[in-house]
């Protein structure tokens, strides 16, 4: 029994679980991208956020975080962290001038460019281990599961 009475689950294995086993893909993930990105400071999610912005252009910073998979506050966070990089810059947008746009500068714009090749390193050494068709079987079902 523990603390609340309940007789432990016989089955439960951490190991085993789909919050554990992606949890620790992600780790893994996120490792080989800091390793072969080529710049120190750049984490995943601030890659995301200028990778959207090169593909889409400007958007509002409500806009990027919707693309991105980011809540509001993690993407106002890493958006202060590129514009102290001078990787992007925010200004009213033109259409509404309540809402803040976000775009990247020729800085941000150069440094997507120099490091898509590392980006899409990281993607190859983080599949690695799979065959071809089990690569495109994960991204299936990972996109399933999103």
């Amino acid at each position: 029994m523990d603390d609340f009475g309940r007789p432990p689950p016989d089955d439960y294995q951490l190991a085993g679980q789909v919050h554990h086993r992606l949890r620790r893909a992600y780790q893994r993930a996120s490792a080989i991208f800091i390793d072969l990105i080529g710049d120190s400071l750049l984490t995943p999610t601030q890659w995301a956020a200028l990778a959207t912005l090169y593909a889409e252009g400007a958007l509002s910073q409500n806009q990027l975080g919707r693309l991105t998979y980011m809540d509001p506050a993690t993407t106002q966070g890493v958006i202060l962290r590129l514009v102290e990089r001078n990787l992007v810059e925010r200004h009213p947008d033109p259409q509404d001038r309540r809402r803040t746009s976000v775009s990247l500068t020729r800085i941000g714009q150069a440094l997507v460019i120099d490091l898509m090749a590392n980006a899409a390193a990281a993607h190859e050494r983080t599949l690695e281990p799979l065959s071809e068709a089990e690569r495109a079987q994960f991204l299936a079902l990972l996109a399933r599961l999103m």
